[in-house]
């Protein structure tokens, strides 16, 4: 099973169809067609009873007792009736009368017989144990397949039911284990510096864990971070003592001793004080350039002015406090503003905190942790798809869980990052969810709570081609209500958004100028990010001057600062399209080259590739195949790279249906809503693609 829940090729079993359980997060079951109906959570209850039980026979009496407090009069009927449906469910095809395979009615009871690989935590719980006689170049992908696996707390749905407390606790405890033996692993492959911010995040979830407090300890010190070991040190010291009432046990108190006198036994070349295997330092300078000495430094004020910060924080609030959880993820959200290394750290951290938050139980909590992540999002395509998805869902089981006397704030924050979470998704609940939320915020009055929303209302504000002069109307509300209060992020995502919305338009003075604001603004504030939405800027600009050759050297310049800028959601594929797109706009031959990296867009360029080089009946098809282009910046662009291959191959299904496409954005500049890249005029290709159905009779 991945991530997504789904996989095909292990059985439950014999002779039975392929289907498999997810228990780590909601609780579920799938085939190799997707999602087995479920229906209602008693039904769900049984399943997941059943694979609490292991493959063993529950009595009836003990369902019945674990399903209800107070079990109504016709209780047993009812399990035969959910046990009856479960079976249809899992194995459709059986015969009527044939005995059942899967769930199998034994003795007082009944017993789910899935294989050990059919159920995820199993899968889990085995990956873990084969990693632990692994070296660490084969342990670490183990690892990583293993924790892959988890979509949520493990039985989600079930945390305050007594019979799975147990369960659930063993399988928080083996994933807090696998995170340890991970970390231990990549500091045994020389790359302490990547084991920091997971270790950051883990201590934070895990306080107690004294492994978790040295294998942190260990990986800071290894990356030349001397004094930010001490000072982790002295945090677990005093988190031990406040949370536990206990003093540091001996591998803490003797990795403490070793630092002070930096022991050769700490350096990665010899026998790491946690007896893991260890390979070349990340860095062996202890005068690394991020840790600056020189006394009056600003910098060095700075640092010291952080660590007593935390220090104090440490000492004030209790180790085990909600506040300090919501705290966290307010640093998570500065971390993903901060550039490429904080912006992947944040993705990373952010469904941790989220989970961590469900395990108290408390669904106003969770809802701010939730919430609380409000960082302005101008790219449409999500980073990451599967934290988008887990995201989602778990706003939505926030949602319907929370109290009817819940803030409208707080169902504000949760329907403003639904509408953001599903960008580019062809989905009702997005434009929804934007819609409520907007609603709210405006009726709450709240400045920050209303440009998060607006925010919202942009991501969905994709449903169709030619909507820039609505954007533009979202950027300048953004711009104006940001600037008032102060809210510099999303004063300058008022700005980019303006800057799309403008080039659209064709007005590119004004579009200048809203990029000159968000650069100011991104210096003031240290945004580095903004300088990567300028400069594909500056390059649309060139293609839509004429200048072909300095766009294309422009567009690859710009690609470049892509590289390892955590925005994979932007960058994957996008060269392609905007050196195609130059082309198209300046009626050049495409030059479609299929070995480079298209990513999402592949589909409209092997339509165009096939039409370009004269496989007409096979362009056909593939037009047919198209999908309707997803919902965002690109839309238009891609609408043109299909125009020119049912231009060039002559289909008039594909050009009427491409035409009633971008029709609306009559008058606007195809693609350049993007702020990125141009097919050229609207009007040029609709009088083109007119041409050619007139012609085509």
């Amino acid at each position: 099973m991945t991530g997504t829940g789904t996989e095909t090729g292990a059985r439950s079993g014999a002779g039975a169809a392929q289907v498999v359980f997810g228990v780590l997060g909601p609780v579920g079951a799938w085939d190799a067609d997707g999602p087995l109906a479920l229906r209602g959570p008693r039904q769900r209850a049984v399943l997941a009873r059943l694979i609490v039980a292991r493959r063993h026979v529950v009595p009836v009496t003990r369902l019945i007792d674990d399903l209800w407090e107070d079990p109504p009069e016709r209780a047993l009927g009812t399990v035969r009736t959910f046990v009856g449906a479960l079976r249809k469910a899992l194995e459709p095809d059986r015969p009527r009368r044939a005995p059942a395979r899967l769930l199998v009615t034994e003795g007082p009871g009944y017993a789910l017989r899935a294989e050990p690989d059919a159920v995820d935590a199993w899968r889990f719980e085995a990956a873990v144990a084969q990693a632990r006689e692994l070296p660490p170049r084969d342990a670490l992908p183990r690892l990583d397949e293993a924790l892959a696996l988890w979509r949520g707390p493990a039985y989600a749905e079930f945390a305050g039911e007594e019979w799975a407390r147990t369960e659930r606790s063993r399988l928080a405890e083996l994933r807090a284990l696998a995170v340890e033996r991970r970390a231990e692993a990549v500091l045994g492959l020389g790359r302490a510096a990547e084991a920091v911010p997971d270790l950051d995040a883990h201590v934070a979830r895990h306080p107690w864990r004294e492994d978790a407090w040295q294998l942190l300890i260990l990986a800071l010190y290894r990356t030349g971070r001397q004094g930010d070991a001490l000072a982790t040190l002295r945090r677990a010291r005093a988190t031990l003592a406040e949370e536990l009432g206990l003093d540091p046990g001996p591998g803490l108190r003797r990795l403490e001793a070793d630092i002070l006198a930096q022991d050769a036994s700490l350096d990665p070349s010899s026998p790491s004080s946690l007896s893991g295997p260890s390979g070349p330092s990340d860095n062996p300078n202890p005068s690394h350039p991020s840790h600056p000495t020189h006394p009056s430094s600003p910098s060095v004020t700075a640092s010291r002015l952080w660590s007593e910060a935390a220090a104090s924080y440490d000492r004030t609030v209790e180790a085990g406090a909600r506040a300090r959880l919501e705290s966290t993820v307010g640093l998570i959200r500065s971390l993903a503003v901060t550039g490429a290394g904080g912006l992947e750290a944040a993705r990373k951290h952010r469904m941790a905190a989220v989970e961590a938050a469900e395990e108290y139980g408390d669904p106003e909590l969770t809802a701010r942790v939730i919430g609380a992540f409000d960082v302005p999002a101008i790219w449409t395509r999500g980073d990451d798809p599967e934290l988008a998805r887990q995201i989602v869902e778990a706003a939505e089981r926030t949602f319907a869980r929370l109290p009817e006397d819940a803030p409208e704030a707080t169902r504000c924050r949760l329907l403003a990052t639904i509408a953001v979470e599903t960008r580019g998704a062809r989905t009702p609940r997005g434009p929804d969810a934007a819609r409520e939320a907007e609603r709210l915020a405006r009726r709450l009055d709240d400045p920050a709570l209303l440009a998060f929303a607006l925010n919202g209302t942009f991501m969905q504000s994709f449903t169709r081609a030619g909507l820039a002069p609505r954007r533009d109307e979202i950027g300048a509300e953004l711009v104006e209500l940001a600037a008032r209060h102060g809210l510099f992020t999303f004063e300058v995502l008022g700005h980019l958004i303006r800057l799309q919305a403008c080039a659209a338009l064709g007005d590119f003075p004004a579009a200048d100028e809203h990029a000159a604001a968000a650069t100011r603004l991104s210096q003031r504030h240290e945004l580095p990010l903004v300088g990567i939405f300028t400069q594909w800027y500056d390059a649309l600009r060139l293609a839509a001057s004429g200048d072909v050759p300095g766009a294309e050297s422009a567009f690859r310049t710009a690609a470049a600062t892509l590289d390892g800028a955590g925005m994979p959601g932007m960058r994957t594929g996008l060269l392609q399209l905007a050196l195609v797109s130059l082309r198209l706009a300046h009626r050049l031959p495409p030059r479609v080259d299929l070995t480079a990296d298209w990513g999402p867009h592949r589909p409209w360029a092997e339509a165009l590739a096939l039409a370009e080089t004269g496989h007409h009946a096979q362009a056909r098809a593939a037009l047919r195949a198209l999908p309707e282009p997803p919902p965002d910046l690109l839309y238009e662009a891609l609408c043109c790279l299909e125009a020119e291959a049912a231009l060039r191959s002559d289909d008039r299904t594909a050009l009427a249906r491409v035409r009633s496409r971008l029709l609306p954005a009559a008058g606007q500049l195809a693609g350049a809503g993007s702020g990125v890249l141009t097919t050229g005029p609207v009007d040029r290709w609709l009088t083109r693609i007119t041409d050619a159905l007139d012609a085509l009779g």
